[in-house]
């Protein structure tokens, strides 16, 4: 069974500015949308980060809507990009579908992928991570 064919919504490098938003994203998006995913802690990673989910954080980014044509390719490249295969222990992140909140004269939840840490790179980051308080990778400093 496939995938869901659901907007992204991307916190780190894959944001507007960013490296990797303009290696994968820059012409293949319908939509860039200002939004916040609830529940969710960022962490600092080796040069990007990681959301975990943890009750009462909150992460900023944007809701990215691909072009149909382009969506199938696109979840492989960031499949690839993010080191992720389905069920694989090995896993840097998972992908999951989470309600995001895109922001607006009123803020509307939408379901949305999200690559979040897996469960063993979050408990390391829980025990001895470095948390990006602003909830926000672009004002880290």
């Amino acid at each position: 069974m496939s995938a869901p064919e659901l907007p992204f919504f991307v916190y780190g490098t894959l944001r507007p500015g960013e490296v990797n938003h303009g290696l994968l994203l820059r012409g293949r998006t319908l939509r860039e949308e200002p939004a916040r995913l609830t529940g969710t802690v960022l962490y600092q990673g080796p040069g990007y980060p990681y959301a975990v989910e943890e009750p009462g954080g909150t992460v900023t980014g944007e809701l990215v809507t691909p072009h149909p044509r382009a969506y199938a390719r696109l979840l492989t490249e960031l499949d690839r990009l993010e080191e992720y295969v389905p069920g694989d222990p090995r896993n840097l992140y998972e992908r999951v579908e989470r309600e995001v909140e895109v922001r607006g004269a009123a803020p509307a939840p939408v379901r949305a992928w999200v690559y979040v840490a897996a469960p063993g790179v979050a408990a390391r980051l829980r025990s001895r991570g470095e948390v990006i308080r602003s909830g926000d990778w672009l004002v880290r400093g």
